[in-house]
């Protein structure tokens, strides 16, 4: 069975940015701890997915769909430095320099990019992984698509199939829209039902399967839960539609997926001009596997110097 990777981009790039001391810089000056910590998690993903096609999906802007149905959407963040802007392009040259194909859409987030891709993946008899933080792809989860949830780096990423999120949500897959329904998502800003919080959330979906469910047999609920289910039974619904993942989108085709082989001579290059030595070596090693070997295009590497050693020794751990 063929193996899809699916990496959402932003999430990635978020954790690096915060992973990584923005101190990271070349010695022209060049601000580069996005670059790396995307780059040392890209190779960690290369070496333990072993994928047969790869995908990053990026979010555009913010004027999705969601956007426009609710002002307020995403509202209340931190605002994210300019300096993590700036490396953007950087970890697009990266990516292409990787001959790692990416996706994204000024009208949808990451996350239906991910859902569109990993259902069709699916239906064509592949297994998927998808890289994520980012709760609402919970939903995808199936026989063949799991969640990975990096962690110290990818070194302990997190896997979460179908019985995982039973297990730590109470409740299946298909019902995460549901969930976020009655809980919110406050990194979303959607408010859900204010005092309904996960363990109610569950026990609700557990006996009435759906949020309209819940709302159907609202007189069996006990009066305090039911009081608050009334009150903010619009704000359910529409949270729940948030929530709910798009399908129905124009996809790569998908042979435009599959991993090809690795210019590693441009990979070289482009290491060596953002002075990342560690990833040259982590590069070699990657190419000393079977993995590496089906996927090679040339293997000189050139010597380390001792101002880049120096430099990337510091970063060991990520």
């Amino acid at each position: 069975m063929k193996h899809l990777v699916l990496i959402d981009g932003h999430h990635l790039m978020y954790r690096a940015y915060w992973a990584i001391p923005r101190t990271l810089q070349t010695r022209a000056g060049e601000q580069t701890n996005t670059v790396f910590g995307v780059a040392s998690m890209l190779l960690s993903i290369l070496a333990k997915e072993e994928p047969d096609a790869f995908l990053f999906c990026f979010d555009e802007g913010d004027e999705t769909f969601r956007h426009q149905e609710a002002v307020d959407y995403k509202a209340g963040r931190a605002e994210t430095p300019d300096d993590f802007y700036a490396q953007i392009p950087r970890v697009h040259e990266l990516i292409d320099t990787f001959a790692i194909p990416h996706v994204s859409d000024p009208k949808f987030e990451a996350d239906d990019l991910l859902c569109a891709y990993a259902r069709a993946a699916e239906k064509e008899g592949m297994r998927v992984t998808i890289v994520t933080g980012d709760r609402d792809a919970l939903q995808l989860a199936s026989e063949h698509i799991r969640i990975a949830i990096p962690h110290k780096g990818y070194q302990q990423a997190e896997y979460l199939g179908p019985r995982e999120i039973e297990a730590k949500y109470g409740v299946r897959p298909d019902q995460i829209p549901s969930y976020k329904g009655l809980t919110g998502d406050q990194s979303d800003n959607l408010p859900g039902v204010k005092g309904i919080g996960p363990k109610i959330a569950a026990e609700l979906l557990q006996k009435y399967d759906t949020l309209k469910g819940v709302y159907d047999h609202l007189a069996e609920i006990r009066p305090a839960v039911r009081e608050k289910l009334t009150a903010d039974r619009e704000q359910a619904f529409f949270c729940e539609r948030m929530a709910l993942l798009v399908t129905d989108l124009p996809l790569l085709p998908f042979d435009q997926l599959t991993l090809g082989m690795f210019p590693a001579e441009k990979i070289n290059a482009f290491f060596r001009a953002m002075e990342f030595t560690l990833l040259i070596r982590r590069f070699q090693s990657l190419l000393q596997t079977p993995f590496g070997r089906r996927h090679c295009a040339g293997r000189d590497l050139p010597a380390d110097s001792p101002a880049e050693t120096k430099a990337a020794d510091q970063l060991l751990l990520f």
